[in-house]
Order: C-alpha cells, then structure tokens, then sequence
C-alpha cells in the first residue's frame, strides 16, 4: 500500500513540474512574440 502512495505522489510530482515548465515555455513565447513584434 505504501509503494501505491508513494508512486502516486511521484507521479503527481512530476506531472506538476511538467505544467510548470509548459507554462514557463508558453510565456517565454507570447514574451518572444511581443518583443519581436515591437523591434520590426
């Protein structure tokens, strides 16, 4: 029972740091997007 919790909280761990990281990338874009739009 113990491995079951465990794998869970993993799992529900890395699922939030790939949220985090898709999140920081879609930002990053619309950042990139609005910068270069404003230079050209």
């Amino acid at each position: 029972m113990k491995k079951i919790i465990v794998l869970a909280l993993v799992a529900l761990g890395a699922f939030a740091v790939y949220r985090k990281i898709q999140a920081d990338r879609a930002e990053l874009d619309l950042w990139t997007e609005a910068t270069a739009a404003s230079e050209g």
